[in-house]
């Protein structure tokens, strides 16, 4: 992983689990405590992160999602609550003034297309969270596995152990 100076991390654990945890965790990821805004991108990557989603709902977070992500977990019994985009401004919430009000603590925003609206609204949630210092996570992949992490083993569970001990 890369850290927000630029620094590559690499960490080893007794799962994958554990070593992406520590990853994140040394490049200054921390765990979620309030409200994770979702949205997924398109519906490959919408079912690629649908169990991360599950998981995220079973442990209490507080969910929050944009349109086709909101309809998608909707139909995949997970609760959410609906949020617009700036683009959609005689509605609300908005996601921006959330990210504002520091009611979400964690940003997953995947690229649907690469229309002018989505690429603008896309850039304008982002920017938001990077100005609020929340946590931003822009690849399905890596979004996927940090959140199994974190819903599977607590920070303090991780191990610091010596070389020979893996």
């Amino acid at each position: 992983f890369r850290g927000v100076d630029g620094a590559l991390v690499g960490c080893i654990g007794d799962d994958t689990s554990e070593a992406v945890m520590k990853s994140m965790l040394s490049v200054g990821y921390s765990v979620p405590a309030k409200g994770i805004l979702l949205s997924t991108g398109d519906g490959k990557q919408k079912a690629e992160l649908l169990h991360s989603c599950e998981l995220l709902s079973k442990k209490g977070y507080k969910l929050y999602s944009t349109g086709g992500t909101y309809r998608y977990l909707k139909d995949n019994n997970i609760q959410t609550t609906q949020v617009f985009w700036p683009s959609e401004k005689d509605k609300t919430p908005q996601a921006i003034d959330l990210i504002q009000q520091k009611k979400i603590d964690m940003v997953v925003n995947i690229p649907k297309n690469l229309s002018k609206t989505e690429l603008d609204n896309g850039y304008k949630v982002r920017r938001a969270a990077v100005d609020f210092n929340i946590q931003l996570l822009t690849n399905t992949r890596l979004a996927s596995a940090f959140i199994n992490a974190f819903c599977t083993i607590s920070p303090d569970q991780v191990q610091i152990k010596s070389w020979d001990e893996y």
